[in-house]
């Protein structure tokens, strides 16, 4: 048999779950952070333009709600 022709299954490989862990260990708090930062900037943006100062801080607790909501969806199933 060549090497093509014999590849090991994903259930022989016990690297694939510590680099799926891996990745999910990097994905989340880059979801969460990244969530807060684009819903505070536009909070932000939002308060400068309307002359206010609540939506920023609004917009940072809607990306965290938001963020968490889709790390549950992703990894909490």
């Amino acid at each position: 048999m060549s090497e093509e022709e014999h590849r090991p299954g994903p259930e022989s490989d016990p690297s694939d779950d510590h680099q799926s862990f891996a990745n999910a260990a990097w994905s989340i708090p880059s979801y969460v952070l990244s969530g807060m930062a684009v819903y505070g900037g536009i909070g932000w943006l939002l308060d400068h333009w309307l002359g206010t100062s609540a939506l920023f801080p609004i917009g940072i607790l809607v990306g965290l709600a938001l963020a968490l909501y889709l790390v549950y969806h992703r990894y909490g199933r």
